[in-house]
């Protein structure tokens, strides 16, 4: 019988600092602006992507730094995923929270740190810089992922 890997036999909260990193599949998602609906409290993803991230990669540039950068960065811990509401329903960190299994796609379970993208799960080539955006015209990039 083979033995689970972490993210199968481990709460989020039980995980290593290092064994929840390795959870981002790096798509990309976390680092587009969001518009919500206040009446609603329903979510829409823009394709304006903040100005550290990268577009090819999907991975923050001042990842070290970015919440010092970016106010609105979030910042996930094992506590905060529950309550993070807007995570993309393919996010990992969503996935274990909720007691599903990861997709095929993800690279812990492929094995290939570029299948997120190959997958077409990723916002690489997908996104606009913010600073071609102006805030006011968010709405008009509103998007909906097919996965």
């Amino acid at each position: 019988m083979a033995q689970q890997v972490f993210w199968q036999r481990k709460t989020l909260q039980d995980m290593s600092a290092e064994e929840f990193e390795s959870l981002c599949d790096g798509c990309g998602k976390c680092c587009l602006h969001k518009l919500e609906d206040e009446d609603t409290g329903d979510v829409y993803y823009t394709k304006v992507a903040c100005r550290y991230l990268d577009h090819d990669t999907c991975r923050c540039q001042e990842y070290t730094d970015r919440q010092q950068l970016v106010e609105a960065c979030a910042v996930l811990t094992p506590d905060s995923v529950k309550e993070t509401y807007w995570l993309p329903e393919t996010c990992a960190y969503r996935l274990i929270a909720e007691g599903i299994p990861l997709f095929d796609w993800h690279p812990l379970v492929s094995g290939d740190p570029d299948s997120v993208h190959k997958a077409g799960v990723s916002v690489a080539g997908r996104v606009v810089h913010e600073r071609d955006v102006d805030p006011e015209d968010f709405e008009d990039y509103v998007i909906r992922w097919v996965n």
